[in-house]
């Protein structure tokens, strides 16, 4: 059971494994881009080409999909990236239904664990599979992997590595309950929990105030999707504009923090203790660019600054 291509390597990989994977339950076709045309899942494309049975329950407790859920004989569910489920599903295999979570639970529970991760200035991060229960993402864990977050990871390389890094955690539980040597680990609740809430566009926004390595952490964890953004006061003009990669320069000055000092091949902000420096940008209604490339058609003013 998933959706996004997160979920599909670990279809890929159970499927190169030779598992018998007897349906492919997936979110319905949904209509985007300009012409509204209904578009598949990364699952259900993955799951069409290799000749698999796909569902597209829209309400889980369907009782014509229940029964052909059941018709299927499965004795194992494997949830990745899909959405809450039901007991009447997740209590129905033999062998129970296993979950594939991207973090060291029980920290970061939640939609969107890889943003936050980079977000909070983590060094490490990795994979946990573990047994569904009534809660979200709090069953018993089966299996757990790190991972380092290097400071060149933004979101979108940390979850392609978490990506590999969890189908291959998934066959490796497969193997343990193949094989009856399951050993489960309860959470346990501590004080502090980092949490991984779905991220919203007020998440998003850029707060120069904040530290220099706060800035960068944020503009990393969210490249790149849905993107950091903030407004530039360009003279009387107000620019919504996304920011997908920045580097952090230490330097003394006296600037107030939002303040944009460019010249024809480089655009920073001034931030406590130094400038981030913003190496990819796109402006409202224009496509991403490079900094370089986008300076070249863009005036700045001298009071210009972002807010």
């Amino acid at each position: 059971m998933g959706t996004p291509e997160f979920a599909t390597a670990t279809l890929a990989r159970l499927v190169q494994e030779k598992y018998n994977v007897v349906g492919v339950i997936t979110a319905p076709d949904r209509q985007a881009g300009r012409g509204r045309k209904l578009q598949q899942s990364d699952v259900k494309k993955f799951a069409i080409a290799n000749g698999l049975h796909v569902l597209q329950p829209t309400n889980l407790k369907d009782e014509k999909f229940l029964k052909v859920l059941e018709s299927l004989k499965a004795n194992l569910f494997i949830v990745v990236a899909f959405r809450m489920l039901p007991k009447v599903v997740w209590a129905m295999p033999k062998y129970g239904t296993f979950n594939l979570h991207a973090s060291l639970l029980p920290d970061y529970r939640g939609a969107a664990p890889i943003n936050w991760a980079i977000m909070n200035g983590e060094t490490e991060t990795g994979a946990t599979t573990f047994f569904i229960d009534d809660k979200i993402d709090t069953g018993e864990i089966i299996l757990q992997e790190k991972i380092a977050i290097e400071k060149s990871d933004n979101a979108g390389k940390l979850h392609d590595k978490l990506m590999h890094l969890g189908a291959n955690l998934v066959v490796k539980t497969v193997v343990t309950i193949e094989t009856g040597s399951v050993t489960t680990t309860k959470q346990t609740d501590k004080a502090a929990l980092k949490e991984a809430p779905k991220i919203q566009k007020e998440t998003c926004e850029i707060d120069w105030n904040k530290s220099m390595e706060t800035i960068q952490n944020h503009i990393r964890g969210l490249s790149p999707y849905p993107a950091a953004w903030s407004t530039l006061i360009n003279g009387d003009e107000k620019i919504l504009v996304k920011i997908y990669d920045s580097s952090v320069e230490i330097a003394k000055h006296n600037l107030e923090k939002g303040k944009v000092s460019s010249t024809k091949k480089e655009f920073k902000v001034a931030v406590e203790n130094g400038y981030i420096k913003l190496l990819e940008m796109q402006l409202q209604g224009k496509r991403k660019m490079k900094t370089q490339d986008l300076l070249n058609g863009l005036t700045l003013a001298k009071n210009g600054h972002m807010s």
